[in-house]
């Protein structure tokens, strides 16, 4: 008994040890929920697959709140060596010269197995510098696509294999569908910023701001209010007043699911990453996938969507035998296996050319009809300084001046050139600051 209690004591002795000899990496995120929990899962994995690093993942809410964190623990000099940053805040973080450790150059400097080109380019595109050095690593993108109920095509004599293809078709589908009674509206959105202001630039080709859209440096400055922007919200406007479209609400138009679910409104614009939700939630309906609309009297049209969701962002300030650790963690989040998997679950993209090509030879796309869309329209064509995606400061700031613009828009305080004249003017006067804090 004694030597058994002795055996005993000594393993545990060991476990502790080997645990005291691991080192911690705090890994700072703003995923709740089952996102959350499927991002503990893929943690326990690294963590379980080698007994050198630990990552501690710590929920710390919203994107801005995990951001603002971040920056205030950075600050304190109590910076977790991680953090998630949505894509929005890309700007800010490149800004913060000293804070961050590119992630070209953490994974040269510990010896990494990472190539850069395995990379969808249309994902990484937005997290490289204008040498095309990846800054952060992709980890949660998406784009949005279009989404409509198969029942109340049907219902209208649509065919509910075919959605529109262009903004006039999905005019027409829209009328037939509230003048057929199959339902009160044809079609809702989210986000009015993401989705009908830059994607609707980078899906025409068009910039939205001077310096390649941000991506050339802190002068850059809006220019959003272009003739296919103003056209755009135009539109949006009439066929809000004709009671075609119904808008979500601001930020990301949180009100648009509810009308979609409830076979209210026939279409649905949103994120690929709502897939999951919108599979769930459509309960006595079949739901069909299609790109975004496009207008066909607009040369080059359609280019390619931009991503929204989040990367992982590495900060300085900490001991080197953490950054030995991040660069093993980066290279397991970014195996084929583990980015399928977590794509699949999600409906988040997957961030590389295997992880797309493992997810063929699954069968994953065969069984799960409309999961490649997102795909097929991001990678649609090779991203132009229009469409590579967008890097302004302050641009968390920016987006809410769309929401407040486009609302005197719909209101009929202002019209589309005036609310888009709007948004520059006051968006302008927000860089103009963060250029001066910046330089």
């Amino acid at each position: 008994m004694k030597r058994l209690f002795a055996a005993s004591a000594v393993a545990l002795i060991a476990s502790l040890t080997a645990a005291q000899a691991q080192t911690e990496i705090q890994w700072w995120h703003a995923m709740g929920g089952e996102l959350g929990a499927k991002l503990e899962e893929i943690t326990k994995g690294f963590n379980d697959s080698q007994d050198e690093f630990r990552i501690v993942p710590s929920y710390k809410g919203t994107y801005p709140e995990t951001m603002t964190a971040a920056i205030a623990a950075f600050r304190a000099q109590q910076q977790p060596a991680i953090v998630q940053v949505f894509e929005v805040g890309t700007g800010t973080m490149m800004a913060a010269k000293g804070a961050i450790v590119p992630v070209h150059q953490l994974m040269t400097e510990q010896g990494a197995n990472f190539d850069p080109a395995s990379f969808l380019p249309a994902v990484v595109g937005y997290y490289t510098d204008t040498d095309g050095n990846m800054l952060s690593l992709p980890f949660n993108s998406s784009t949005p696509i279009v989404y409509y109920n198969k029942t109340m095509f049907e219902k209208a004599g649509l065919d509910p294999n075919t959605p529109p293809k262009t903004w006039a078709e999905l005019e027409e589908f829209s009328t037939k569908i509230r003048d057929s009674g199959a339902g009160t509206c044809g079609f809702t959105t989210q986000w009015i910023s993401w989705i009908q202001t830059e994607n609707l630039s980078a899906w025409h080709n068009q910039p939205i701001g001077t310096e390649q859209n941000g991506f050339g440096g802190t002068s850059a400055r809006l220019s959003l209010n272009g003739p296919v922007q103003v056209k755009h919200w135009a539109n949006l406007k009439r066929l809000s007043d004709e009671g075609i479209f119904k808008y979500g609400g601001p930020v990301g138009g949180d009100n648009a699911a509810p009308m979609f679910y409830s076979q209210d409104c026939a279409m649905y614009m949103a994120s690929s990453a709502s897939r999951a939700g919108v599979v769930a939630n459509a309960k006595d309906f079949e739901v069909g996938y299609g790109m975004l609309p496009y207008y066909d009297d607009v040369e080059g049209a359609p280019q390619n969507s931009i991503i929204g969701g989040a990367t992982l962002w590495v900060l300085s300030g900490r001991p080197d035998e953490e950054y030995a650790g991040v660069a093993k963690f980066f290279e397991y989040l970014s195996s084929p296996e583990v980015q399928a998997d977590w794509h699949q679950f999600s409906g988040y993209l997957p961030i590389t050319q295997a992880a797309y090509d493992l997810g063929k030879q699954q069968g994953f796309y065969d069984k799960n009809p409309g999961s490649e869309v997102a795909l097929q329209q991001i990678t649609l064509n090779e991203p132009t300084e229009n469409s590579k995606g967008l890097r302004f400061g302050s641009y968390v700031q920016i987006r809410g001046i769309i929401d407040e613009e486009f609302e005197q828009l719909l209101s009929g305080s202002k019209d589309a050139q005036g609310a888009l004249d709007s948004v520059v003017g006051r968006g302008n006067a927000l860089l103009e600051e963060f250029q001066a804090q910046n330089q």
